[in-house]
C-alpha cells in the first residue's frame, strides 16, 4: 500500500498492514521505532508476537537523556513489550566523526541511500539490524519492522536483517506500506 501523505496520520493503518502480514506470513518479530510508545501501544493485544519498541540513543535530543520517560518504558515492559535503547547503527559515532571534521561517511552513505526509498525504510532496516545485534529477535528470520518520517508510523517492511558488521546481507523482502511522497 502506498500512502498519499508521509508522517503520522498513517500509523494505525500502517500497523493493521503490518500485524495482518505478520500473521499471514506467519512472522512471531515485529520491530518498531518508537520514542513515546505511542505507535508501540497499538501492538501490545498481540501475545502471540515478539514486540521489540527500539528508542532513540541517550543523548540523541539533549546529552544524557532518553526521549522514553521511564513510567514509559515499565509500563511497555508490564504489556510483555521489550524495549531496547542502544547506538543508533546508521549514525552512531560516524556522525559525529562528519559533524566534527565535515564530509561523509560510508555508514551515512547507506543511509542516504535507504532514504531514496523514504525515511521509514531507512529506520525499518536500522531498527531491524539494532535488534539483531542487541539479540531480541533471531538470527536467520524474517521479522515486520515498522518505522516512520518524524512521529508515528508510516512504512512496514518485511525484512531479514543481517548484523552490523555484515550489514549488505540484509534482504528487504517486501514494503508492505510506505508513503509514495516523502
Amino acid at each position: 500500500m502506498y500512502f498519499n501523505e508521509k508522517g503520522k496520520a498513517n500509523t494505525k493503518k500502517t500497523i493493521e498492514l503490518a500485524i495482518k502480514a505478520a500473521k499471514e506470513k506467519n512472522i512471531k518479530n515485529i520491530v518498531v521505532a518508537s520514542c513515546s510508545g505511542d505507535t508501540v501501544k497499538l501492538i501490545k493485544d498481540n501475545e502471540d508476537l515478539n514486540i521489540i519498541c527500539v528508542t532513540h540513543a541517550y543523548g540523541f535530543q539533549k546529552p544524557g537523556q532518553n526521549e522514553m520517560p521511564d513510567d514509559v518504558r515499565e509500563e511497555l515492559k508490564s504489556m510483555g513489550i521489550k524495549v531496547l535503547t542502544t547506538t543508533h547503527v546508521l549514525s552512531g559515532a560516524e556522525r559525529g566523526i562528519s559533524t566534527k571534521f565535515g564530509g561523509a561517511n560510508p555508514v551515512e552513505i547507506i543511509a542516504h541511500a535507504l532514504r531514496m526509498l523514504g525515511q521509514g525504510t531507512k529506520v525499518c532496516v536500522e531498527v531491524a539490524v539494532m535488534a539483531l545485534d542487541s539479540g531480541v529477535i533471531p538470527y536467520g528470520e524474517k521479522v515486520i519492522a515498522i518505522g516512520g518520517t518524524g512521529v508515528g508510523a508510516d512504512t512496514a517492511v518485511v525484512i531479514t536483517p543481517a548484523h552490523a558488521n555484515n550489514i549488505f546481507s540484509t534482504k528487504i523482502h517486501e514494503i508492505i506500506c510506505k508513503p509514495e511522497k516523502f
